[in-house]
């Protein structure tokens, strides 16, 4: 090494500056949203997803001031044979690679060239000598996935600046299945469907909709709640991208007339990647989707999703209770599931016995015992829950109440000791007391069992790099006069390369938070309609969905038009 107990090295900031790969002003910037984000992110993470600088730069810059060599890292430095002389799970953890052994001397690619203590741990795990050269994070872990035994398919290096002759060398009509299965598994098809997968995740896509149009194969990305065109490829591969797709999630090919359900892990910059897999028979052919669970682009921290600081208070408060019921509610992909997730990781300890019961898992969580419900062989939620009540569980989340059996289950539990959480579809809180009783339960039952319910929906966050103030038509201003609401300043994004030029990126949630008091109680038991009961919660302080959402309004965070989206737009009835 270059430096001595004498010598600091120098920031990694003031390296990228010197070196003129990082402005002054960017390393500000950059600095400031560090400290305002909260985040743990190291300052060479935060530059890489602002676009300020690249991975090679930054490692490039770390080698240098610690005088050791910088490497591209491909298969020809690459010893396979050496592989094992160090765990391949100290390998993942601390994202270093064996390369090859030279007279009995190591060279290791690290990502950290700072980290001097791992060379030393390095060396007296395997007894050889060790040298480093740096690499780049995505270079390690690419190498790393590459390698045997690996039990997920590896997105490898995928062809962003591919040519037209990548996916289109397939000139007849494909028909057979035999012909269909071997197309599937050759290297264009292979490359282009991953090079889907691997753009859906780079974009941050939650959903990849495959679908057959009139004269092309077109794939659409959800992103942000929106669906948007990615590419549109000739109609005649349609047979051959799904045959590999349902190669993939180990589904039949065969099988084109009737729907099936598949999952399919991969590999992405050495992190595994879920992936929920559906066909459906379409007039011109079968749609794929591919609903995206990437655990990156999920926090599992409340004070990340959104609370106002009041309903987040109140709700902290109601996750601690020693039993009862705290129901989420929404549409689908309202964020139920990822708000129960990250209220079972604020509560899960050594000291808790954590069970859940989900169709399908979505996310795995430390301390937390997970059941997949399997209806196949007879495995369903009532039967599930029942048998995890001799777990002895002392919090129990329920993935979905479908059903009067599951419904009256899990009031059972909460009425004998234990605390509930289970997500309901409504349009908004009250109604999910009315919800349990059409389904069959006894407003008595619901009234002592049930602590609280969060309705929530999703809106588009602004954009923080073009956010711009803006004066808003006049039907706006007068609809949110209407409603008793004065803005003083109102924003929009107007369009950059952060955010593909939509002027949102990322998304919040809006919360409407129904406690459940002596009182309303009382009015569940004797007078359960909605009306009743949204009357006596919103005279109790009650902040609905609209407010929470026009809160966020005046906050910058969203747009008024985002509100209206899912509030329902009130401008026609302002213009009467």
């Amino acid at each position: 090494m270059s430096h001595t107990a004498t010598q600091t090295p120098r920031r990694l900031g003031d390296l990228l500056v010197a070196q003129g790969y990082l402005s002054a002003e960017q390393l500000q910037d950059a600095l400031a949203y560090q400290r305002k984000s909260g985040r743990n992110k190291l300052l060479g993470e935060l530059l890489v997803e602002l676009d300020y600088c690249s991975e090679d730069q930054i490692v490039e810059c770390l080698a240098s001031e610690y005088g050791v060599p910088y490497a591209k890292l491909d298969a020809r430095l690459h010893d396979p044979k050496i592989i094992d002389v160090l765990p391949r799970e100290y390998i993942e953890n601390n994202l270093v690679l064996p390369l090859f052994v030279v007279r009995e001397k190591l060279t290791i690619a690290v990502s950290e060239p700072s980290n001097l203590f791992l060379i030393d741990e390095i060396q007296s795990l395997t007894g050889l000598q060790t040298q480093i050269v740096a690499a780049t994070p995505k270079d390690i872990r690419r190498m790393i996935t590459s390698l045997p035994n690996s039990k997920v398919f590896v997105i490898d290096d995928i062809i962003e600046d591919s040519d037209s002759a990548d996916v289109t060398l397939i000139e007849d009509a494909i028909e057979d299945i035999g012909d269909v299965e071997e197309i599937a598994g050759q290297s264009p098809v292979i490359r282009l469907v991953n090079y889907i997968i691997f753009n859906a995740v780079k974009e941050g896509a939650s959903d990849i909709h495959v679908e057959p149009a009139e004269r092309c194969l077109r794939v659409r990305y959800r992103i942000d709640g929106r669906l948007y065109k990615s590419l549109e490829v000739p109609q005649h591969l349609l047979a051959a991208v799904n045959s590999r797709i349902k190669i993939m999630a180990s589904l039949d090919i065969s099988e084109r007339r009737l729907p099936q359900d598949g999952r399919v892990h991969v590999a992405l910059e050495g992190r595994k990647i879920d992936l929920r897999v559906s066909t459906f028979p379409s007039a011109r052919g079968e749609k794929t989707v591919i609903r995206v669970l990437d655990t990156r682009t999920v926090s599992l921290n409340l004070e990340e999703l959104g609370f106002a600081t009041d309903v987040l208070k109140a709700f902290r408060a109601g996750i601690l209770a020693p039993n009862g019921i705290v129901l989420a509610t929404g549409p689908t992909g309202s964020g139920k599931s990822t708000t129960l997730y990250a209220a079972l990781n604020a509560v899960s300890s050594m000291e808790n016995n954590v069970c859940t019961v989900e169709d399908p898992i979505e996310y795995h969580l430390p301390l937390i015992n997970q059941f997949q419900v399997q209806e196949k062989i007879g495995l369903t939620f009532p039967r599930a829950l029942r048998t995890l009540l001799r777990q002895d569980p002392d919090i129990i989340m329920v993935g979905e109440i479908r059903d009067e059996e599951t419904a009256r289950t899990a009031i059972q539990a909460a009425l004998t000791g234990h605390l509930v959480f289970s997500t309901l579809h409504t349009n908004n809180a009250c109604s999910a007391v009315t919800r349990l009783i059409h389904m069959g339960v006894e407003s008595y039952l619901i009234g002592a069992a049930l602590n609280m319910v969060l309705a929530q929906r999703l809106v588009r966050r602004i954009c923080p790099k073009c956010r711009q103030s803006y004066d808003p038509p006049r039907t706006v201003r007068r609809a949110l006069e209407q409603m008793g609401y004065d803005l003083p300043e109102y924003f929009k994004g107007v369009g950059c390369k952060s955010c593909r030029n939509t002027g949102f990126k990322g998304r919040i949630g809006v919360h409407e938070l129904l406690e459940v008091t002596d009182e309303l109680r009382d009015v569940i038991v004797a007078s359960p309609a909605m009306s009743n009961i949204q009357r006596l919660a919103e005279a109790n302080g009650m902040v609905t969905l609209r407010h929470d959402g026009f809160r966020k309004v005046r906050e910058g965070i969203t747009t008024i038009e985002e509100i209206f989206h899912i509030v329902g737009d009130v401008r026609e009835a302002a213009d009467t």
